[in-house]
């Protein structure tokens, strides 16, 4: 029964040291292991709010969804703008940039 223990707590340790070396050899080889997304992102571009604008005008402005528009701007309250608020037209999450797609065209 005590060497059916010793197995057990050595094959634990063999695991645990394999799992702490896996990580070291990531981390030397400049392998990174995937972190949680940031649940709010961090705001790259702004706009500041003129006399008579309105959340849907501004979205339109920049080409964004409903939806973009507001995630970028979670505590916004659009019946409530006023002129020199800032408002993010742009944000920068942990795995990508988050922006409306312009297309460009000469």
């Amino acid at each position: 029964m005590a060497n059916s223990n010793n197995m057990i707590m050595n094959l634990i340790l063999v695991i645990a040291l394999f799992i702490a070396v896996s990580k070291a050899e990531g981390a030397f080889l400049g392998i990174r292991f995937p972190k949680k997304a940031a649940s709010t992102p961090q705001c790259e571009s702004v706009f500041g709010v003129r006399s008579g604008d309105t959340c849907l005008a501004i979205s339109q402005m920049f080409n964004m969804t409903a939806q973009l528009f507001s995630d970028l701007n979670p505590n916004l309250q659009c019946n409530k703008l006023f002129v020199g608020q800032w408002i993010c037209t742009r944000a920068f999450s942990c795995y990508e940039s988050i922006s409306p797609v312009v297309l460009l065209t000469y």
